[in-house]
């Protein structure tokens, strides 16, 4: 997968270090001299690119054209949207991300403005402080469709009304996967005959609004 990243701060180089990671290739824009000298500290040389990830020549010239995502991750939110915009309706792009710095402004981020994705860091802290509060040991591992579905991951607690049961005789929320089981390091993949034990690591995709029944289910006697 290419991705190109326009803002070179820590948002930008930590994505692009976990991209790199998992073997896409990225390039990271930005037209600030100090960060592209602190890129060079991180990134391999042929990733960084200096210049106004804004300026539609630019990113032609890094091949946007061939890109399968744009992530706008600046620091200011007019930029964010300017690159979302011309990612999307100049050059076609089908996945654009964009960071939304001030939560007063998360409103613009939408699709008429080329938007798909918007990381507002404020709502994502709340909602995460808020899902700690509620779903106790449960922990969120990915966001998948703007957010409507995750998956998610919690272990069994002795006693809990899955505990001692098949998959299949488990009331699971409609629409909620079991997509894995890990005990003692093993992977397991839970079909309806698999039993489940507590202390077993269960990975489930789920829609949000129905993690607190696959949570009850999972931990409550």
């Amino acid at each position: 997968m290419f991705v190109i990243i326009v803002g070179g701060g820590k948002t930008g180089s930590h994505l692009a270090e976990l991209l790199l990671a998992g073997g896409h290739r990225v390039r990271v824009i930005d037209q600030r001299a100090e960060v592209i000298e602190k890129l060079k500290t991180e990134l391999p040389a042929e990733v960084i690119v200096r210049g106004d990830g804004a300026d539609p020549q630019v990113l032609s010239d890094v091949g946007i054209r061939t890109a399968h995502v744009v992530a706008a991750v600046t620091g200011d939110d007019e930029n964010n949207l300017v690159v979302s915009t011309i990612a999307r309706f100049e050059f076609g792009i089908h996945r654009v991300i964009a960071r939304v710095n001030n939560p007063k402004n998360a409103w613009l981020f939408t699709s008429e403005m080329g938007v798909d994705v918007a990381i507002n860091q404020a709502d994502l802290m709340a909602k995460l402080i808020a899902e700690e509060m509620s779903l106790g040991d449960m922990m969120t591992l990915v966001k998948l469709r703007k957010g409507e579905v995750s998956i998610v991951e919690e272990k069994i607690e002795p006693g809990a009304i899955a505990a001692g049961k098949l998959v299949r005789d488990i009331p699971l929320p409609l629409g909620c996967t079991l997509a894995a089981v890990v005990r003692k390091g093993e992977v397991i993949l839970p079909r309806g005959d698999t039993l489940l034990q507590p202390g077993d690591e269960v990975l489930a995709v789920v829609r949000t609004e129905q993690e607190m029944e696959l949570n009850r289910l999972l931990t409550h006697h």
